[in-house]
């Protein structure tokens, strides 16, 4: 016990830096935007989702089906929103909950003592662990772990008691209870994440090797002569259920496979079939190294990170053949029947044709590598593969050769990780640190039996003090290692940074987005740049680019990087947006009304996010709604409002939209639909000033006066520096004939906002409603200032000189918005009304 609490206690230390982290990388998608997380979104979601929120069954989707992760989630969501310190509390206290597992785990495996201990300690400290512990989406990889150490228990607690079934009905039944239990945690193990389903080929190795001590012609006897009944039948019940699982976890994501992008698995994607099988067959000697030398670690290994192996004489086609022919040596190893070794199957002794006779045992007694005892070695009890009696609980068998240790270790290591060797199906990644978080138990068994092995074998002290010396020095610098590891994962920054030699492109343009949301436009600039430089096809840093230049204005240059960007991802529904807003800006309308419908029109079909899609398309759907609307096409503009409701994913927030479908009824005359859009947009946004301003307007068409104050006033208590907000109450006042309010709402609104023309403009227009025609000419003056090429400002300020008796002023002005817009029938008659006026005071001087 406390070596599993000391194993626990150093996964504590080495990750309690994690707990301050900030959410890093997929964290934003899995956690921040996903809609599954939210208390008023049904929970029965997560058992038809993805892990990313996307609907299982949408062509788009991972197929990524991690409920009881996502569960999880929503449970940290529930206890404290989005604080990052609880989602890596889960995640530490998770890894040191595994830790400790895998100690116990360990312990008849590798005959207990320090042995448990030092498998307990490289499982805490490994470097490679960091990502699934640090990085808050990991939880899928250890929380999977945890169930699947739980299964595995579990069977090797069902093998133990199943010698006695035969004999005690009692003994039965908690037989039948373990196995139960294991496949339960099993389908709990799947349910994490993917991978926890292999537990169950794992279940079936440890029984073969490690409880059974069978060699392969053994086992392979045993299933052809059928012998040992009650092990055959348990190894069919792992096969039964493991094609149960993965049938039902088949039909559940759609009876298909996912879709992956290029970018995610280039391999997976080229034509060439050498390419292909050159590449996935280095892969796993990446992993391995990786395993074994955790020094060049990344938080993304997709697009060029890993080039591909494009020829047989590619030099790192020897690491491929060393690394297969180290792992075949290993199985020899494991595999080959020693010259001493009994197994007993079904009550019988089997040493593969060889006589075992007490004398001719060349390995020593004090030996622990072979486990003798000073009995006969042939003899039927050797190993506790006596029969059992009926009344007894069996007594615990010593470890088992090392030779089984390792064939076991490599089943742990090699099994978990082959959905990731991309035999079975492509996967969406070239490599992925956190895939190994299972993997490396079985790493870390096969080191810690090695290093055992030499320790048993050694007579020398000072040698086996050296061993020990390096076993804890391997500790040490992976320890080390992890918490300057632990450090790359406090912020996005930081974590973008430390990849950069690794995957420059992907790394380059996630710290683009990180520096650009702290403001830093110019490095932000820089950053894209940079992924550019080493991937210039990318689209989303093609896409980021142009927004930034787009915030900076721009906007020919935004427009070229859009362009760019759809060029390079036809399905880019963002670029499409912006280039419209753009187009709308410069004042080509009709060719963003093309823009908008040409985003409409993009299937939603194989999209990596197809949410992020869906809110494009709404917001193209919504500007084409607004500019139809401005142009007097209600019907039109209303049309394409219920498009974006009917497109709109769950995430998008609809406010602005049900209100301009309220104003769009509005127009129509349709109060009663108007009013009920209007609540809509205060119901899914109860802050939504916009609504409340217009919703007020409403109710004062209705006759609703005092409730249409009400609405007023909420609106400025919301936002009381907003001078939109007293522009429309006081346009209110002023049709309730209270004009002294309305003129004191038309002065705030224009000192709050006395940038903006319209505040300005409509400002002085209900001054002079107000007949207070010294202020209004003020206002009158100054927004002529803001827009000095703007008629009707011109024409209304010389309107207001002209009652002020200010006539020469008024002429001015007068001419100057005729030069601007020589047709203006107002204008003409003010001005010609004027020269009426001055010319029975001798004041004109000009005209006709």
């Amino acid at each position: 016990m406390i070596a599993e609490l000391v194993c626990g206690a150093v996964a504590l230390l080495l990750y309690v830096n994690a707990l301050s982290a900030d959410f890093c990388y997929d964290d934003s998608r899995a956690i921040k935007t996903n809609q599954d997380l939210l208390p008023d979104t049904p929970w029965t979601n997560i058992l038809y989702d993805d892990f990313w929120g996307t609907l299982l069954t949408h062509s788009g989707s991972h197929k990524s089906f991690r409920p009881l992760c996502t569960l999880s989630f929503r449970l940290n969501y529930v206890l404290g929103g989005l604080d990052p310190w609880g989602y890596h509390l889960v995640n530490v206290g998770l890894h040191c909950c595994v830790t400790a597992l895998f100690t116990v785990f360990c312990r008849p495996l590798l005959g207990g003592g320090p042995w448990s201990l030092l498998a307990g300690l490289l499982f805490a400290s490994h470097p490679i662990h960091t990502e699934a512990v640090a990085g808050v989406v990991g939880r899928a990889d250890v929380g999977a772990a945890f169930c699947f150490l739980v299964s595995l228990m579990c069977y090797a607690r069902h093998c133990h008691l199943r010698p006695l079934a035969e004999h005690s009905r009692g003994s039965a039944w908690r037989a039948g209870l373990w196995m139960t239990g294991s496949l339960g945690a099993a389908a709990a193990a799947l349910l994490w994440k993917e991978q926890g389903v292999t537990v169950l080929a794992v279940s079936a190795v440890y029984d073969l090797c490690v409880v059974h001590r069978l060699r392969l012609r053994e086992a392979i006897m045993l299933v052809l002569k059928r012998r040992n009944v009650s092990l055959l039948v348990s190894l069919a019940c792992l096969v039964c259920w493991g094609i149960i699982l993965l049938l039902v976890r088949f039909y559940w994501m759609g009876s298909r496979p996912p879709n992956f992008s290029n970018s995610d698995n280039p391999a997976a994607d080229c034509p060439h079939v050498l390419t292909r099988a050159l590449t996935f067959l280095y892969l796993p000697a990446v992993n391995a190294w990786l395993l074994l030398c955790p020094d060049r670690l990344s938080f993304d290994w997709s697009m060029d990170a890993l080039p591909l192996l494009r020829s047989i004489t590619d030099w790192r086609n020897l690491q491929s053949v060393l690394f297969y022919s180290g792992f075949a040596l290993l199985v020899w190893f494991g595999l080959r029947s020693p010259p001493l070794q009994s197994a007993t199957v079904n009550g019988k002794s089997y040493t593969n044709g060889k006589s075992i006779t007490n004398g001719h045992d060349s390995t020593p007694l004090q030996d622990n590598n072979h486990y003798r005892d000073t009995k006969s070695v042939d003899s039927p009890k050797r190993n506790g593969y006596h029969k059992p009696h009926p009344f007894k609980t069996p007594q615990k068998p010593p470890a088992p050769p090392t030779e089984n240790v390792v064939i076991f270790a490599l089943g742990l290591l090699a099994l978990p990780f082959i959905p990731a060797t991309n035999l079975l199906f492509y996967v969406g990644f070239v490599v992925a640190e956190r895939v190994l978080y299972i993997p490396s138990m079985g790493f870390c068994l096969l080191v810690t039996a090695g290093l055992r092995s030499v320790f048993m074998r050694c007579r020398s002290k000072s040698f086996r003090g050296v061993l020990m010396s390096c076993a804890a020095g391997l500790v040490l610098i992976y320890s080390l290692k992890t918490v300057r590891r632990n450090q790359d994962w406090q912020t996005e920054e930081m974590l973008y940074r430390s990849g950069i030699s690794v995957n420059p492109a992907k790394a380059w343009g996630n710290l683009g987005n990180v520096l650009k949301n702290q403001g830093k436009m110019a490095e932000a600039e820089k950053a894209y740049r940079n992924a550019l430089y080493y991937r210039g096809n990318m689209a989303d840093m093609l896409y980021n680019l142009g927004l930034l230049l787009q915030e900076r204005e721009q906007l020919s240059e935004a427009f070229h990087y859009y362009k760019l960007a759809i060029r390079s991802r036809p399905t880019l529904a963002a670029a499409y947006l912006n280039i419209g807003i753009i187009q709308v800006s410069q004042g080509n309308i009709e060719e963003a009304k093309r823009t908008f419908l040409s985003c409409a029109d993009i299937p939603d079909e194989n999209l990596k996010d197809p949410h992020a899609h869906k809110s494009s398309v709404t917001s193209c759907l919504y500007n084409l709604g607004k500019l139809l609307h401005e142009q007097g096409q209600h019907e039109e503009a209303l049309s394409m409002y219920k498009k974006a409701v009917l497109k709109m994913p769950r995430q998008f927030a609809p406010q602005s939209l049900y209100n301009m479908m309220g104003e769009a009824y509005m127009r129509l005359n349709n109060l009663e639909e108007a009013g009920r859009w209007y609540r809509e947009s205060l119901k899914a946004k109860p802050d939504h000033i916009p609504a409340h301003l217009t919703y007020g307007k409403l109710l004062s068409i209705v006759g609703q006066k005092s409730e249409a104050e009400r609405y007023f006033l909420k609106a400025i208590e919301l936002d009381p520096a907003k001078g939109n907000c007293y522009m429309h109450y006081g346009q209110f006042l002023l049709e309730q004939s209270r004009l002294g309010e309305a003129a004191a709402m038309a002065e705030k609104a224009a000192e709050l906002d006395s940038s903006e023309f319209d505040v300005v403009f409509n400002a002085a227009h209900m001054l002079r409603q107000a007949n207070q025609n010294e202020a209004a000419e003020r206002y009158y003056g100054k927004a002529a200032d803001l827009r000095p090429d703007h008629p009707a400002a011109l024409m209304n300020l010389g309107a207001i000189l002209h009652l002020n008796g200010k006539l020469k002023e008024a002429e001015s002005n007068y001419l100057h918005a005729l030069q601007l817009k020589p047709d203006d029938l107002i204008t003409q008659s003010n001005l010609q009304k004027l020269w009426n006026v001055m010319q029975k005071q001798d004041l004109r001087t000009t005209g006709s």
